[in-house]
């Protein structure tokens, strides 16, 4: 166990400096949170209305914080796909570090990456007349469960980016951006057509944004379904079951890498 912490820490430091002198990815990875704020916050924001939500504003920033939290898998199956093809990880295959290491580096790396981002968009929120009204416990309670989603998603991307090609990978966000649409991200489910409240209720996100606007004590929508009235056990439920099943597979699939 020691020598995996260690080869982790010196994957994820490794990954950390890759990131640091690339200045574009700095940038367009940290303003993306804060261009979509200003752009639904203030454009969009205009004409929305949710139902029990005096501030758009209010109801909009932990659907914002959930979202980026989901995107956030796009940029980690786009490297770990890149990473696979160039050769990288073949050669980390043929020396002797831990293979649990590899896969737990970029696990730790996206995550204090995760840590920054959201960071920066709490700022932002703060900026724009967003706050939390629960005090600080229950704000860093939700803070935790975003980043469990988080955390949860890295798995999924590790594993789809072994399984991908880059050109797929680039391609991803086309299914990934409705799939954070069709939820309570931005706008109510009842405001949804009833074929689409439902997959929208029970979508992962809307659990843990559900719970992170219920700890927050920002104001909104409440539905009267089974996941609504739960949402904080899903928003703890959900992000477990997805760690438990692709986190063996991400291992597997490392092994069996054959590119």
């Amino acid at each position: 166990m020691t020598y995996v912490l260690y080869d982790s820490w010196t994957i994820a430091r490794t990954n950390l400096v890759h990131w640091r002198r690339n200045p574009t990815a700095i940038a367009s990875g940290l303003l993306y949170p804060v261009v979509m704020v200003l752009l639904f916050g203030y454009v969009f924001g205009s004409a929305m209305a949710v139902a029990g939500a005096d501030d758009y504003r209010d109801y909009l920033m932990p659907g914002m914080f959930g979202q980026t939290m989901a995107v956030g898998i796009t940029s980690t199956l786009v490297v770990v796909t890149t990473q696979a093809s160039y050769g990288v990880t073949d050669r980390y295959r043929s020396m002797p570090v831990s293979q649990a290491g590899v896969v737990l580096g970029r696990a730790i790396s996206d995550m204090i990456n995760s840590v920054l981002e959201l960071a920066i968009l709490v700022a932002a929120g703060l900026a724009v007349g967003w706050s939390w009204h629960n005090g600080p416990l229950n704000a860093l309670a939700a803070i935790g469960l975003l980043l469990l989603l988080r955390f949860s998603l890295i798995w999924v991307g590790i594993f789809a980016g072994l399984k991908l090609t880059p050109e797929a990978a680039g391609a991803s966000w086309m299914l990934l951006l409705p799939l954070t649409m069709v939820a309570n991200t931005f706008v109510s489910p009842s405001q949804m057509p009833g074929w689409m409240a439902v997959p929208a209720e029970w979508n992962p996100l809307s659990a843990t944004v559900a719970a992170c606007r219920r700890l927050f004590g920002n104001k909104g929508w409440v539905g009267d379904s089974w996941a609504s009235e739960h949402a904080m056990l899903l928003a703890v439920a959900w992000p477990v079951a997805i760690t438990l099943v692709f986190l063996p597979l991400s291992a597997r699939a490392y092994r069996r890498l054959s590119r």
